[in-house]
This record gives structure tokens, C-alpha cells and sequence, in this order.
């Protein structure tokens, strides 16, 4: 599914040049639930870019699904983000005054989906994540667990190769991050891909595999019960 090798993005800072990923090399296969841990600085915001596509590295491969990604044009990365990736972010970004269905349907717009198919795929998405019933409240309407859901039925409506999870339970309390850890799991159980990103080793450990990166370096990749913080 994925295959990153020798990978490098270095950022010029006046006469310094700054080593945000550093000949990082690893795999994800298909099926797999990942989490990629780190602090602040470490890295993983820029490997979580370009695995989303959002960012080109300086150096390396990234292949996905395939497909050589690293020099591809900006437009054709966002092809790709619409074919392949779903995201997931800490702070939801839904669109505040469309309904949930609505919110759902939003990606499927964009890969011109028609009307009709696109309605009844969000509903099932909907259905899926918990939230039958839910489909005309707006955002304002829903508890921090129930908008998750939403952006995670959002995420899974294109049908994507791969679900992309930033920090998905830092905005929730613990109770509500476990449901969508739990959430997360059985996704994972009907075969999602699933690559999450955080700084907590809590949550980290919740995955089925960790890969620890610290100073653009990867410090361990091991399953999560082998993972000491």
C-alpha cells in the first residue's frame, strides 16, 4: 500500500537548513492500523503531509498504492488526495451550517458523484459510524464524539484506500476518545487502512503498530505491545 524510502524534507531558515524528515524509510501494507507518534518538532506533521499528499519531499520515494507520488505536480497530488486518502483532523472541519448528511456528501461532490448515489452513500456512512438518526442536525447540535463521526463517515464516503487520522482525539475528553479509538478498531476489523497520528503514547499504543519518530528519524517501528514510550 505504501512504501517510503530514503525519505527527506529539509526547509531552508535563512543560512540554516533544517532537517524536518531525515532518510526516513518504512512500509504500511494494506489493512494495516499504524500510529506514527512524536512530539512537537519531531517530524510527524511533516510525514503525515506528504503521506497525505499535502506536501512533495526533497529527497526519496513515496510510493502509494503503486504510484510514485514524490515529483508529482501539486495538481496532481490533490488527485491523488481524492482517489486514495480520507482525513480525519483534530478540530473536525465540517462546515458549520450544513447538516450532517450534507457534510458527508461534501467529497463525493467533488469526484462528481451524482446526486442521488452520493445521499444514500452518506446516509450508510452515517449509519455506519453510530449515527442514524442524526442525519439533519447541524454541527452546533452534536456533542465532540458525534461530530468525529461525522468527519469519519466524511472520511470514509469516497472510499478511500487509506483513512489519514491527525490527532482525531485531542479535542475530546477520554471517554469520548476511547469510543472513537473503538470506533477506529472496527473500521480497522472490515479491513480500513488506518494511519494515525499523534503525541500521545496513550493513544499511540492503541494502534496495531507504532512507529516512533523523533529529530525526522524513525526511533522504533515494532508492533504496539512491543512499544515502550
Amino acid at each position: 500500500m505504501i512504501g517510503v524510502t530514503n525519505l527527506s524534507r529539509h526547509y531552508r531558515m535563512g543560512p540554516t537548513t533544517v532537517k524536518a524528515l531525515d532518510s526516513v524509510t518504512f512500509g504500511i501494507q494494506s489493512g494495516e492500523f499504524v500510529s506514527i507518534v512524536g512530539p512537537s518538532g519531531s517530524g510527524k506533521t511533516t510525514l503525515m503531509n506528504i503521506l497525505g499528499c499535502l506536501d512533495s519531499p526533497t529527497g526519496g520515494s513515496y510510493i502509494l498504492a503503486g504510484e510514485e507520488t514524490a515529483s508529482l505536480t501539486s495538481d496532481k497530488r490533490a488527485e491523488i488526495r481524492g482517489r486514495r486518502i480520507g482525513f480525519v483532523f483534530q478540530n473536525f472541519n465540517l462546515l458549520p451550517r450544513e447538516n450532517s448528511l450534507e457534510n458527508v456528501e461534501l467529497p463525493m461532490i467533488y469526484q462528481g458523484i451524482p446526486s442521488r448515489v452520493r445521499k444514500e452513500r452518506a446516509r450508510d456512512m452515517l449509519r455506519k459510524v453510530g449515527l442514524e438518526g442524526r442525519e439533519r442536525h447541524v454541527p452546533s447540535e452534536l456533542s465532540g464524539g458525534q461530530r468525529q463521526r461525522v468527519a469519519i463517515a466524511r472520511a470514509l464516503a469516497g472510499d478511500p484506500a487509506i483513512i489519514l487520522a491527525d490527532e482525531p482525539t485531542g479535542a475530546l475528553d477520554t471517554r469520548t476518545g476511547g469510543e472513537i479509538m473503538e470506533l477506529f478498531h472496527s473500521l480497522n476489523r472490515d479491513g480500513t487502512t488506518l494511519i494515525l497520528v499523534t503525541h500521545d503514547p496513550l493513544i499511540a499504543r492503541r494502534a496495531r503498530r507504532v512507529i516512533q519518530i523523533q529529530d525526522g528519524k524513525i526511533l522504533a517501528d515494532v508492533p504496539s505491545g512491543e512499544w515502550t514510550p
